[in-house]
């Protein structure tokens, strides 16, 4: 049998919607930030590497 009265969280449902959104967004900038972050890290020691064996 369904329940009387309100629905459950009906209020609440765009607020929470809305604020777990900004945080997936953010879950998602932060790791596209640290991947960027690793990406230039990496190329710089590959650079690094690079002058050494042309110096020697």
């Amino acid at each position: 049998m369904p329940k009387k009265g309100k629905e459950k969280n009906t209020k609440n449902k765009a607020k929470h919607t809305k604020l777990m959104q900004r945080k997936l967004n953010k879950v998602r900038e932060e790791k596209r930030l640290r991947a960027l972050r690793l990406k230039a890290l990496v190329s710089k020691q590959n650079e690094q590497q690079n002058d050494n064996q042309d110096d020697q």
